[in-house]
């Protein structure tokens, strides 16, 4: 049985009455309502599920949502009544989404017997946090190599098809799913809160994420980008096991507040239901742009026509490191002396598209005006002076504009050289 509460239209009577009517249409509830035999659509009108209006799209707050999404992982219980909830993740560990075909009896039939697309976002709720996604983004990238921040666990996931993770969204993955049929996805969340907290004396706070799902049907060409919903959750991660351990440590905290204090907290739900937000923003920014072979025909958001821009961009310089040491020391000396036309060094844009090391070998050979068949290998100078075989994975990880030295090796074979990037 679902119930549904209509408000009168003239502004007097919401005055007078609002509160009334709204206590009146709660009452009874739980008689009526035998435990698991409530409407879904209802649990979702309740004011513990709800966002912040300024992030749910206008005119939309008594539509019925297609879609729902259940985080099968329980909430915090010291969440006050009115705020969003908040649930404890472990690093690393797989949890299970459940995605749920909502649609009233004949409500988007041009999707019955067809795929829709989710994009799986884990992005910053703080806003300051979102201002500076990209640099964030990038830092964490730089420390650790290789890694994502959010990854599918395919083996556990079921009706999920085509599932794709871009190496340059390290925080973004995506997959087609038809809603007739049982969806469930594994995600695997691989930074902890911490990690993004300004480390001053130790022992801050982690900052909280938000797993955000945005969900698309096919267009008149087979693409999908007709947005038909999005929703989100709040969430923090902590380091293994640390989630059941802060989730403990709440319940205890809140089995000692006094009955009237535990009034204005909410109960653990032991799942957490994403509620609808604003889609998110299409990206802009060059890291994030997809390539062609990762999602062509299925992204959403596919650079226009004629706006072809590099995947990554590096700067190099062709001066040999004992060279600009040399140019430098002179540098720091004319200053010293007060002489400011000091030398400066000239760097060269490489611009990469498939972030692979033949497309480098092929780019710097262009650079050095030789066959790319000259260069043997191309290597990075790491720790202790160590040099390290660059592959496609440590391209990937590259950092936007990042600045090398190209310092050259002479080769077993005569005619040919190493490159090392310093």
């Amino acid at each position: 049985m679902a119930w549904a509460l209509k408000l009168p239209l003239a502004d007097e009577v919401i005055e007078s009455g609002l509160v009334q009517d709204f206590d009146a249409s709660l009452s009874g509830i739980g008689q009526e309502l035998g435990a698991g035999a409530y409407s879904m659509s209802d649990v979702l009108a309740l004011p513990i599920f709800k966002q912040e209006e300024s992030s749910l799209p206008p005119d939309n707050e008594n539509k019925i949502l297609p879609f729902q999404y259940v985080l099968c992982a329980a909430t915090s219980p010291a969440v006050k009544l009115h705020d969003e909830t908040l649930t404890y993740l472990n690093q690393g560990q797989s949890y299970e989404i459940r995605m749920l075909d909502n649609r009233k009896l004949g409500e988007l039939p041009e999707i019955n017997g067809k795929l829709v697309k989710s994009i799986f976002r884990v992005v910053f709720h703080d806003r300051r946090l979102q201002y500076t996604e990209h640099q964030q983004l990038e830092g964490w990238r730089w420390n650790r190599p290789g890694d994502r921040i959010l990854d599918i666990d395919i083996p556990m996931s079921v009706g999920i098809i085509d599932p794709r993770a871009n190496p340059t969204q390290l925080n973004t993955v995506e997959f087609l799913w038809d809603p007739a049929k049982r969806t469930s996805v594994f995600i695997q969340v691989h930074c902890i809160s911490t990690e993004f907290t300004m480390r001053k004396h130790g022992g801050e706070k982690g900052v909280p994420f938000r797993v955000q799902i945005d969900t698309f049907k096919e267009n008149e060409n087979g693409e999908y980008t007709e947005h038909l919903h999005s929703a989100s959750c709040q969430i923090k991660v902590f380091k293994p096991k640390g989630a059941d351990r802060k989730q403990k440590t709440d319940r205890e905290k809140m089995e000692k507040r006094t009955p009237h204090e535990k009034e204005k907290y909410q109960p653990s739900y032991e799942t957490t239901i994403l509620t609808e937000c604003s889609p998110w923003p299409e990206i802009t920014y060059v890291n994030n742009s997809p390539s062609p072979g990762f999602n062509s025909s299925h992204s959403s958001f596919s650079l226009g026509e004629g706006m072809v821009r590099p995947r990554l961009t590096i700067y190099v310089c062709q001066e040999s490191l004992q060279l600009r040491e040399q140019q430098q020391q002179q540098q720091q000396q004319k200053r010293e002396d007060g002489d400011s036309n000091g030398t400066f060094f000239v760097y060269h844009a490489i611009y990469l598209e498939e972030l692979t090391a033949v497309e480098l070998t092929e780019k710097i050979a262009q650079l050095f005006s030789i066959s790319p068949r000259q260069i043997s290998q191309i290597y990075k100078q790491g720790p202790t002076g160590i040099h390290v075989l660059i592959s496609d994975e440590m391209i990937q990880n590259f950092q936007e504009e990042a600045c090398f030295i190209l310092d050259t090796m002479k080769a077993e074979t005569n005619d040919s050289y190493h490159i090392i990037l310093k």
